[in-house]
């Protein structure tokens, strides 16, 4: 294994250093809800595959001595799948809200740091024979995208599926502390070397040829620079403002088409709809506590993931940026809010991030803590399957994902699967304590959204049934129905 791929990366050592707060705390939870109880044995089989494709699933983590250099992954000797699988029936009334209950205690459910840093529970009991496989990961462990190649490559295409056999288990490390540290800086340092050497001569060449222009590049670097690191100490929402350990889980269901017609109808992308509704969600959920804002700072995942990347792994950043939200009409609010996305990825620090979180983990986690509680929401849109899914025999009917809130008030997650957007809403409810509230809040954005495609397809079938049949009548589009579940018993948090 490559001595710097043996290693936590600097950004998951940023992430990882941080939870010595546990309200940064980077869990992710997916809940697959199934059309039937799998079966153990197949199951069995499929994650011991797993683990052998993912080799950081039976690795666990191995501090370096006086932080010479990040964590080391290691083959766990004692690795026990039965420990990382688990079956539970769930308690009466045996629903979505118990499913949520459990997976909510998930998310701030410490792992054991002397084994791998994931679990998978199967929960049981379900009306119809229905089944929810619950899946908890680190974020080190990987991405959203990483997630999502890493379910492509276990799960199967049809009930019966195919045995596709066990790949070789992973080849332990037997390499010394001392020698790996060592290993991993010379690593990082010929890196750094050769890319000096390799970059000096065009960055020698521009700034001879054109001085202004070398002077501006450098300019605008150091000031992306500060835009990407630069400490959050004041949130822009006036009501979402404490934090706290308590959770709760929140999810909608939205047809995925019609998501993207109303994008293709606004000229932008699915993730600026996306983005969109859940600003008009919270705009919607701030008027009702008599708040009125222009602007929220939302972190958003940006995919750093290059197709020679290996399965798994953490290859995002987290930029942080403020949205426009008082602007009323909702194309040019989508347009806005494109706009200010298209700037952050042009960024040119973002491939830089790696060397800023270096940067970060020379300074204390205290000092830092206090200056990630101040972005308002996390947002993060993962593209799934468009195809039904198997696994084990059972059909993944719903797939929602859960990712962490790491200090804000708020992650809504969409993960589309099947022709369906599954989002998933993870809330701190010191933020936000009525998280019905919000959800029905959402659930209004996606709507407003949505009318965007419906108001156009309305338009071209007007027009079109006006040439055929001038006097035809053009019913009104029905509405969306979404589902939004809660915890039924009310938080001790």
């Amino acid at each position: 294994m490559d001595a710097r791929e043996s290693h936590m990366s600097q950004s998951d050592l940023f992430s990882w250093n941080m939870e010595r707060d546990p309200v940064l705390r980077s869990t992710i939870v997916s809940v697959l809800m199934l059309d039937a109880e799998p079966d153990l044995d197949r199951l069995a089989r499929t994650m011991e595959r797993g683990s052998r494709l993912v080799p950081r699933l039976r690795h666990r983590l191995i501090a370096a001595p006086l932080g010479f250099a990040p964590p080391r992954w290691a083959l766990d000797p004692d690795f026990d799948l039965s420990w990382h699988l688990r079956r539970s029936a769930l308690p009466e009334p045996a629903d979505m809200s118990a499913v949520l209950e459990f997976a909510r205690t998930e998310a701030m459910t410490g792992f054991d740091p002397a084994r791998p840093l994931w679990r998978a529970t199967m929960l049981c009991g379900m009306a119809a024979g229905e089944c929810a496989l619950v899946l908890t990961v680190h974020h080190s462990l990987t991405d959203g995208i990483g997630g999502i190649q890493i379910a492509t490559a276990l799960l199967d295409f049809d009930r019966a599926g195919t045995d596709r056999g066990l790949p070789s288990e992973p080849l332990g490390d037997r390499a010394g502390a001392l020698r790996d540290i060592v290993a991993w800086n010379l690593s990082v340092g010929s890196d750094l070397l050769v890319g000096g050497v390799r970059s000096a001569p065009p960055i020698a060449r521009r700034a001879l040829g054109n001085p202004a222009r070398a002077l501006r590049e450098g300019a605008a670097l150091a000031g992306s620079l500060v835009r990407l690191a630069r400490p959050i100490t004041t949130t822009l929402s006036p009501v979402m403002t404490r934090r706290s350990l308590g959770r709760r889980l929140a999810v909608l269901d939205v047809p995925l088409e019609r998501l993207r017609d109303a994008a293709r109808t606004a000229g932008c992308t699915l993730n600026d709809a996306f983005l969109t509704a859940v600003v008009i969600g919270l705009r919607g959920y701030h008027s009702g506590h008599g708040a009125e804002l222009d602007q929220l700072r939302v972190t958003m995942p940006i995919s750093l993931r290059t197709p020679d990347d290996p399965l798994g792994g953490n290859r995002i950043t987290l930029a942080r940026f403020a949205l426009p939200v008082a602007i009323a009409d909702t194309t040019d609010l989508m347009h806005a809010i494109d706009a200010a996305v298209a700037g952050w990825r042009r960024e040119p620090a973002i491939p830089l991030s790696g060397a800023v979180a270096a940067t970060l983990n020379r300074l204390p986690a205290g000092l830092l803590t206090g200056l990630l509680k101040h972005v308002d929401f996390v947002a993060s849109n993962v593209p799934g399957s468009p195809v039904p899914l198997y696994i084990a025999g059972a059909r993944i009917d719903r797939m929602y994902a859960f990712g962490p809130t790491i200090g804000t008030a708020v992650n809504v997650t969409l993960t589309s699967h099947a022709g369906t957007c599954y989002v998933g809403i993870n809330t701190d409810t010191a933020a936000i304590p009525d998280t019905e509230t919000l959800t029905e809040c959402l659930a209004a954005g996606f709507a407003t959204v949505l009318e965007l495609g419906s108001e156009h397809a309305s338009k071209a079938g007007a027009a079109t049934a006006e040439e055929a049949a001038p006097s035809s009548h053009i019913p009104r589009p029905t509405s969306v129905q979404f589902a939004s579940f809660t915890e039924a018993r009310p938080s001790s948090d």
